[in-house]
């Protein structure tokens, strides 16, 4: 059956999340205050890996700095709670030393303006502890 219709629209959809989370990985973007000003949703929080909260100004007006992440993003997946309401999930592994691994989630919107983040989670986990999960 085809969810709501929309099959064809959310593969579609579902690059162009990818691409724009993996946009907030890339120092050229993470960074570019136009382009997050049209990408974090007004109302936009993040409860950061750190444990932090920051809302959609302190990421505004967040200084630049190198950011070394894997792409494309690992374990990545949407999952649709409305036609135009995704859940998007992934690893971020981050650091050329001792690697970084969150797990991670957001939360996007469609409306008029397009694609809009509303809220991003960072959860620090230890890969091998993980695995062994049962």
């Amino acid at each position: 059956m085809d969810l709501w219709g929309y099959r064809g629209r959310m593969r579609v959809d579902e690059e162009l999340l990818q691409r724009l989370e993996e946009s907030l990985w890339r120092e050229e973007t993470r960074f570019d205050r136009g382009f997050l000003d049209r990408v974090l949703a007004p109302g936009f929080i993040e409860f950061g890996s750190s444990g932090r909260s920051h809302t959609r100004d302190q990421i505004l007006d967040s200084p630049g700095g190198p950011i070394d992440a894997t792409l494309p993003l690992p374990d990545f997946e949407v999952r649709w709670l409305t036609p135009s309401v995704a859940l998007v999930t992934y690893t971020s592994e981050v650091g050329t030393g001792p690697v970084q691994r969150s797990h991670r989630s957001s939360l996007w919107r469609r409306g008029d303006e397009g694609w809009r983040i509303e809220f991003h989670q960072g959860t620090p986990f230890d890969r091998l502890a993980d695995d062994e999960f049962p």
